[in-house]
């Protein structure tokens, strides 16, 4: 079972598409620690057709992210192949990526991400349009269902596929889920089982091994992983040496941690035209980042109030010199452990 642009892995691990999180220095984070895969956070089609300045300011990209999808929602057909074609000719990633899974109340009530689940009709035209508007493979992402009545992903993804999805992730949970309960791993058994094209497998993947035995209890092609990768992108890493029979490599040490956070942090301000802005929007990987590690929590504190990358800098060395390194042992496991 090929995937439908070429992957250096038989196995791909993939960096799942989150809004405010897979932005490009993420993605390039990702890749350089074993994300075989990335996508763009997902982007809506009417703001890519009408060439919203802040939309297509999303979807720049670098070649060291490539292989990239870009993936787009909306619950309007036409709109959806309008912004595939845009996407195509002017962007040029390796695959389109539709949303049928976002459960956010403000997408859903555009009849977009999982509120199409509601009308497998308008999901087969979405797929179809978005197909006939790129030479690019298109691919799909979908929830289980609308909610528990409508839960049926084997019938949902068969459908995908009559309609044209080269490959397909899935998140077992239906959209009335939002992110509670448990993804049900044996639903992404079963969808595997049923389809001939690629089915990744994504939810409640919080540790390498996590993502090892979602791989191996549901024969799923490909992995894809979302919160387990904040502040802990080197979860790819990790992820690869265990899927190839190797020990698994140590988590960064401190100094380390801080080392890859500050390069991401740059990355970040690099990316944005405003630099007070990227430290704010920023807050969120720091305390990703320094999650679990000793005087966790007023590190957090501190870090959510930054205003600049200085800020940071200064933050981390007062911490360091505090010479926390002691609890260092007991915060790399407290960190697998979360």
């Amino acid at each position: 079972m090929r995937f439908p642009f070429p992957i250096p892995s038989d196995v791909p691990l993939y960096l799942a598409p989150m809004a405010g999180v897979s932005e490009s220095p993420f993605r390039r984070i990702c890749r350089r620690f074993g994300a075989d895969v990335v996508v763009t956070e997902f982007l809506s089609a009417e703001g890519i057709r009408r060439e919203n300045a802040a939309t297509i300011d999303k979807l720049r990209f670098g070649a060291d992210e490539r292989p990239i999808g870009v993936q787009i929602f909306g619950g309007d057909p036409v709109a959806m192949g309008a912004a595939a074609a845009l996407v195509t000719d002017v962007f040029q990633p390796e695959f389109i990526d539709i949303n049928f899974g976002c459960p956010v109340k403000k997408v859903v009530k555009r009849n977009g991400g999982s509120g199409c689940l509601k009308d497998m009709s308008l999901v087969e035209s979405v797929i179809r349009s978005v197909s006939a508007h790129t030479h690019l493979p298109v691919t799909v992402k979908i929830r289980s269902g609308w909610n528990e009545e409508m839960r049926d992903p084997v019938a949902i993804a068969l459908r995908c596929q009559d309609a044209g999805a080269k490959a397909l992730a899935l998140h077992p949970r239906t959209r009335s889920q939002m992110y509670t309960g448990s993804a049900r791993w044996d639903e992404i058994a079963a969808v595997a089982a049923a389809l001939d094209i690629p089915v990744l497998g994504n939810g409640d993947i919080k540790t390498a091994e996590d993502a090892v035995r979602m791989q191996r209890e549901t024969g799923c092609a490909g992995v894809m992983i979302a919160r387990g990768s904040f502040g802990q992108p080197w979860i790819f890493r990790e992820t690869r040496a265990l899927l190839e029979g190797r020990p698994k490599p140590s988590a960064p040490p401190v100094e380390e941690r801080f080392a890859i956070a500050l390069e991401h942090a740059r990355m970040a301000a690099e990316y944005e035209a405003d630099p007070r802005g990227a430290a704010i929007e920023f807050r969120k990987h720091l305390g990703w980042y320094v999650k679990g590690l000793p005087g966790s929590a007023d590190l957090r504190r501190k870090l959510h109030a930054v205003d600049s990358l200085q800020e940071v800098e200064e933050i981390f060395a007062a911490y360091l010199a505090a010479d926390h390194r002691h609890g260092e042992d007991s915060a790399v496991a407290l960190d697998t452990a979360a």
